[in-house]
């Protein structure tokens, strides 16, 4: 299994959603998007050429202040992902900060993620 991240400045477009969902469902990834204002951030998780893929559709989509974060890699999991995490294709959303990193936390891949954003420093 791979992963990747993105941050944008913000995801609004409720177009671009569409395409995104579109994206996840035709690729079988999980996907992930704080949406609504700034940081816009998106999480993919599946198959590396599921997840290549995704980021290609939202690069194509131009997103203003596109940052890929944390290219496609395996996944490193720090803990034992919770079983209510378990890699269910298609695009989820959620509207804070904290309940995106509260979900990453049940995928265990926390710190990976404070460290791609920035929020934490490497030990």
């Amino acid at each position: 299994m791979f992963n990747a991240l993105i941050r944008t400045h913000h995801i609004t477009s409720r177009k671009k959603v569409t395409k995104l969902k579109q994206a996840a469902d035709a690729t079988q990834v999980f996907a992930m998007l704080r949406s609504g204002s700034s940081p816009g951030i998106m999480y993919v998780e599946g198959e590396e050429k599921g997840v290549r893929h995704w980021v290609d559709t939202v690069h194509n989509l131009r997103y203003k202040d596109y940052q890929l974060v944390a290219r496609p890699a395996a996944i490193q999991h720090e803990n034992q992902p919770t079983k209510d995490s378990e890699v269910r294709p298609g695009l989820y959303e959620t509207e804070t900060v904290s309940d995106f990193g509260k979900q990453l936390q049940d995928r265990g891949v926390y710190a990976w993620w404070r460290k791609a954003m920035g929020y934490a420093k490497d030990e």
